[in-house]
């Protein structure tokens, strides 16, 4: 049925609530229509990857039920195909619900079975009519479904594209270290003058916190990848053939390429979401990883007259609409931003993982967009800053000696000759004086009452020295 207007053409389509009206053009039925209805909130859909990973459920599905003799061959085979074109993102305008939903998921399930079912029915002799629950959700439930699409697309997000996007920044970070390997440079401790580093030890230092937080994602990753797919409505696997939580997984597995298993614990599969909430807080400490990074090389790069300056920053653009010249560190400012994102996605993420009640959480979709939303940035992130800053950096050589070297905290190695107490007035005395601390040993007495000699104090002065004592 439609209407005469092409703007409001529509047919009518039924569920056990009775007929409703859907968009003429729609893959989608009734169930997806009635919840782009209820739930008008945000805009927001689901992520690609979880589009995907749900349209693998469905294909993986069809295959176990058809060699179980749940469904008909041909009736799996249209399944299969058109979920597969789902997943390959071919339907992504028929996904319209929004992600503040139900909270199992069940509109987003509905609205997969729903769209593979129309497409699997164009497939098929005309006459023959493929159910979105008898067919397509056929040995399923929202309520393992959904949890599971959430793993196999955040398993997929992590290892396919952050931990590779970590590595790439990591690497770039390790090349400057090299590169920077003898640049010596005034520690800072509490933003004072402390012990002279050289820059390549702090790049060591930023690679280090990266790797740790590849370290940290893999091993999450074992609880990531277990499915509660099996489970149906509350863990029992009511209404599911013998062997088909095992099966299904092993297929969906073979077609993502992921180290996917079945739950443990089916119960703690449902009822709770540990494992994302896990995986989210190791994206949190990444982002506060790239904070500490971001923050230190707009410090280093500040100036160019009256900052640090100790380092350079790709010039990218130009910095103010009012002050010609100025340039900007527009990239770490950038990954600051997607890293304030991140700490609050994961504080989302841990209200809603606290919403188990009892068989199920209530809050999937939520975690999904927030979880999935935070590995797509930091990848996009860490590639960024290796890409366009990290691999342009440039040191100040002589301005970051001049630091270590006129910096007060270069008296310390005296202290084995002079004591605590001497190397401290010293110290006052050179900022006092504005004259170095070599100067104002000379001048103090020290070499002439033998308590070292000149030879001693070149060697306890050598500001690189100290960076490897």
């Amino acid at each position: 049925m439609t209407t005469n207007s092409a703007a409001d053409e529509y047919r009518v389509e039924h569920d056990s609530m009775g007929e409703v009206r859907v968009p003429a053009h729609a893959k989608w039925r009734a169930q997806t229509q009635r919840a782009v209805e209820n739930f008008p909130v945000s805009g927001q859909r689901l992520e690609r990857a979880h589009i995907e990973a749900l349209a693998r459920i469905k294909a993986a599905a069809a295959t176990v039920n058809a060699e179980l003799g749940v469904i008909d061959a041909d009736l799996a085979g249209a399944i299969v195909s058109a979920a597969e074109e789902v997943a390959e993102g071919r339907w992504d305008e028929h996904f319209p619900v929004d992600v503040f939903q139900t909270g199992s998921g069940t509109s987003s399930n509905m609205n997969t079975n729903e769209v593979i079912a129309t497409l699997a029915g164009e497939r098929l002799p005309a006459g023959r009519d493929v159910h979105p629950n008898d067919h397509v959700n056929a040995s399923q439930s929202s309520n393992d479904v959904f949890p599971s699409s959430i793993h196999i697309a955040a398993t997929g997000a992590v290892t396919r594209d952050l931990i590779p996007a970590l590595e790439h920044l990591a690497s770039a970070l390790e090349r400057k270290s090299a590169d920077f390997a003898t640049v010596v440079k005034s520690g800072r401790t509490h933003l004072m003058d402390a012990t002279p580093v050289t820059l390549g030890q702090e790049f060591g230092g930023y690679a280090a916190q990266v790797r740790y937080g590849v370290e940290r994602l893999r091993s999450a990753l074992p609880r990531l990848a277990e499915l509660p797919l099996g489970g149906t409505a509350v863990g029992t696997g009511i209404n599911t053939p013998a062997g088909f939580s095992a099966a299904v997984i092993a297929e969906v597995a073979r077609a993502t390429g992921l180290p996917l298993t079945e739950a443990r614990d089916h119960f703690e599969a449902q009822g709770a979401r540990d494992a994302l909430v896990e995986t989210s807080g190791q994206l949190r400490t990444i982002a506060v990883s790239l904070t500490k990074i971001s923050n230190d090389l707009r410090w280093m790069a500040s100036g160019p007259r009256t900052g640090l300056a100790e380092i350079n920053l790709p010039d990218l653009q130009p910095g103010s609409s009012i002050m010609p010249g100025k340039v900007n560190p527009v990239v770490p400012e950038a990954v600051l931003m997607v890293a304030a994102q991140v700490t609050g996605n994961d504080t989302t993420v841990a209200v809603a993982g606290a919403a188990g009640n009892f068989e199920l959480n209530v809050m999937l979709p939520v975690i999904a967009k927030n979880l999935l939303e935070s590995v797509r940035l930091l990848a996009n992130a860490s590639r960024l800053l290796a890409d366009r800053t990290v691999d342009g950096i440039t040191a100040n050589v002589e301005r970051a000696r001049e630091y270590a070297e006129s910096s007060p905290s270069v008296v310390t190695p005296l202290n084995k000759y002079i004591g605590y107490e001497e190397a401290a007035k010293v110290a006052k005395k050179s900022l006092a004086e504005r004259r170095t601390i070599r100067e104002v040993v000379l001048a103090s007495g020290y070499v002439e009452r033998g308590d070292l000699t000149v030879e001693q104090l070149d060697e306890a002065l050598d500001v690189l020295r100290m960076t490897h004592p």
